[in-house]
């Protein structure tokens, strides 16, 4: 039975899914629901001489509250209690994935949900898995659900409920 869950949210196709499979899961174990939408500066972004990250910092944080309203909007109709909010990488050093971690450990998470985007091969290697990241430091079991990409919509449920997950000792 979980008590609190953190749902990792980024506005995309999967995360409305993931959003979908979190609300289930607090309604049927009563518990609190953790919505966080995550808002992070590539360190790239810092590099280059007379950029201002300023603009694009506060269009992913207007994103993120518009993520979030929906989330809070939602969890209110269902009548489920927690806290969603955006939060921000704090270094120049700190992922998403690091974040969320730091996230469930605040909010003492013992389930994280979130999507994978099923990238493959290079575009993997080049881009990274931030659920894969999530996987490796995960203070508590994390439930990974596939984009609606990887298969029909009819198996979403089913892959939903044999996802990856990492339990600690």
């Amino acid at each position: 039975m979980y008590k609190s869950i953190l749902v990792a949210l980024d506005g995309s196709d999967t995360s409305h899914q993931v959003l979908e499979a979190a609300l289930r899961l607090a309604r049927e174990n009563h518990a609190l629901l953790h919505p966080v939408y995550v808002v992070d500066m590539p360190t790239i972004a810092f590099g280059t001489p007379g950029f201002n990250p300023v603009p694009i910092r506060e269009a992913m944080r207007t994103e993120g509250e518009l993520v979030i309203a929906d989330a809070r909007d939602r969890m209110a109709k269902l009548r489920i209690n927690g806290s969603p909010r955006v939060v921000d990488t704090s270094s120049l050093s700190e992922d998403i994935a690091q974040r969320l971690q730091l996230s469930a450990i605040a909010c003492d998470a013992d389930l994280i949900v979130m999507g994978t985007h099923g990238r493959r091969g290079f575009r993997r290697f080049v881009l990274g898995s931030v659920a894969e990241r999530v996987v490796r430091g995960a203070p508590c079991a994390v439930l990974l659900i596939p984009s609606s990409a990887q298969q029909p919509a009819a198996d979403q449920t089913a892959a939903a409920s044999h996802s990856a997950q990492k339990e600690l000792p």
